[in-house]
């Protein structure tokens, strides 16, 4: 994953004496993962992040199953969901199971608060809108077409530019890396991944807040978002140093693969864990063998339920796709391309799409929003 960074002030070596100008010690905090033993960063506090004023009743946000066991292949339209004020309120979760929540949201701001998700790693694909991410490792900028990795444990805050803002947000139980395959022994990416770190946006613009007063941190555990207020202001860094923090990469930076032949999705992996993959699909030349058919094989998915999340363009296997329009395949299920879409794709020689996938190893469960957004009759539209 993203490589050792430094940023602001660090002592020269860790654990040691590190004073302000006053005399008084910074606060330095080992933030890492699977306890002692993966990625981490060290953090170095104006103030200890341990401040604690005060703690309120928690707000039950987990999913509920509509559907439980779906064995039916389902279209949402995902731009149906209406615009929501505050950023948490417009998350509405569609599809999940214990591995993975999938949402979309439509925010048009994040109020006056900070918000930490203490269980999972979030990737927050942005579809449209723009602005910055805020977090104690400085800021990100982030524009139309960018995944967001914001790591577990990681406070964060978000600017919109504007009020018209989509995102399909997928909160993960388990670590969001990039696929092993792409990556040598000592986890640089090798050359023929397709993406590299010059493509990577890295936090900058370090800010240390030295402030104190009422602090409001909404932080999400088990389903819950539990209201902590802070003593002091959660960017008080004066500098760190690791592996574990937020960064951003554009869908528009993935530079394809292709062959001879109809690639399979694998090819278009940009994040793995082992409970899913997720996959891009972008711009690219099709298939060069005189008799190729570029246009996918019918496939049954018998590990894991697919999900298609379309961005723009047209997909070259479906007859009808609006933007926002997330397919569920489910497993054990054939699928494949429309009636007519193998035929037409026959001599093209490039598509235009953009879409983001996701493979869930395990079934995924429908809550009462995917069903307010769903086409009912999408499982019919392989007939003749």
């Amino acid at each position: 994953m993203p490589h050792f960074l430094t940023r602001g002030h660090v002592p020269r070596k860790r654990h040691t004496v590190f004073r302000k100008a006053d005399g008084s010690l910074y606060a330095e905090e080992l933030v890492s993962t699977e306890g002692f033993s993966d990625v981490y960063s060290l953090v170095y506090h104006l103030w200890p992040p341990t401040m604690v004023k005060q703690i309120g009743l928690p707000q039950d946000v987990r999913p509920v199953a509509a559907v439980k066991s779906n064995m039916q292949a389902r279209c949402f339209k995902g731009f149906s969901l209406a615009p929501t004020d505050d950023f948490l309120e417009s998350r509405k979760c569609v599809l999940f199971n214990n591995d993975a929540h999938i949402s979309l949201a439509a925010p048009r701001k994040m109020r006056d608060y900070f918000y930490k998700n203490s269980q999972a790693d979030e990737m927050l694909f942005v579809h449209r809108g723009s602005g910055l991410l805020k977090t104690v490792f400085g800021s990100l900028a982030f524009e139309s077409g960018d995944h967001l990795i914001i790591p577990r444990g990681t406070i964060y805050q978000i600017e919109f530019v504007s009020d018209d803002n989509r995102l399909l947000i997928v909160e993960s139980f388990h670590p969001l890396r990039f696929p092993r395959r792409y990556q040598n022994r000592q986890g640089q990416l090798l050359e023929s991944a397709p993406f590299c770190e010059r493509d990577l946006k890295l936090p900058e613009n370090l800010e240390t807040h030295d402030e104190k007063g009422d602090f409001l941190v909404m932080i999400k555990r088990d389903g819950q978002l539990f209201p902590y207020t802070y003593a002091t202001h959660p960017f008080d860094a004066v500098g760190w140093d690791g592996c574990h923090y937020p960064f951003g990469f554009s869908i528009h930076d993935f530079e394809p693969l292709t062959g001879r032949i109809h690639q399979p999705p694998p090819v278009h992996q940009t994040f793995e864990t082992p409970a899913m993959v997720l996959c891009a699909f972008v711009p690219r030349l099709y298939d060069y063998h005189p008799e190729a058919i570029p246009a996918p094989y019918h496939h049954s998915n018998v590990d894991s339920d697919e999900v298609l999340y379309y961005v723009d363009g047209d997909f070259m296997s479906r007859n009808h796709v609006e933007q926002g329009m997330i397919t569920l395949h489910p497993i054990g299920i054939p699928h494949g391309p429309h009636p007519g879409a193998a035929e037409r794709s026959i001599g093209k020689k490039e598509t235009r799409e953009l879409a983001v996938m996701i493979d869930a190893f395990k079934p995924l469960m429908l809550t009462e929003t995917a069903l307010t957004l769903e086409d009912e009759t999408y499982y019919k539209s392989w007939l003749f």
